[in-house]
């Protein structure tokens, strides 16, 4: 078992940054690829960004390519998704994830609570 819980959600000016944390307790952090996911108000949850089990690799989605970047510390047992340049349309429930397989569909088996993030415009 795998529980992960994140923070760093907030309110943010359209413009602005956030850096969101995904912490995960269990077993060994660094045998998962971690991701990271979103959900806004009415859509279905979406891909953001996927990184390997020893960070060289990462992919990211379309609309958040170029601002959003996924990193992690395995010493932490810390994921994290640095999002600049926020627009109003990031906002959403951001989830991190955790899985076997590095790919961007929802297949993972470990899923947070989800943290909100919202942008003014």
């Amino acid at each position: 078992q795998v529980q992960l819980v994140e923070s760093g959600g907030g309110l943010v000016q359209a413009g602005g940054s956030l850096r969101l944390s995904c912490v995960a307790s269990g077993r060994i952090f660094s045998s998962y690829v971690m991701g990271w996911f979103r959900q806004a108000p009415g859509k279905e949850r979406e891909f953001v960004a996927v990184i390997s089990r020893s960070g060289s690799s990462t992919t990211t989605a379309e609309p958040v390519k170029g601002r959003f970047t996924i990193s992690r510390d395995n010493a932490k047992n810390t994921v994290y998704l640095q999002m600049n340049s926020l627009k109003p349309e990031d906002t959403a429930v951001y989830y991190c994830a955790a899985g076997a397989f590095f790919t961007i569909t929802a297949q993972y088996d470990y899923w947070g609570q989800g943290t909100q993030v919202t942008v003014s415009s």
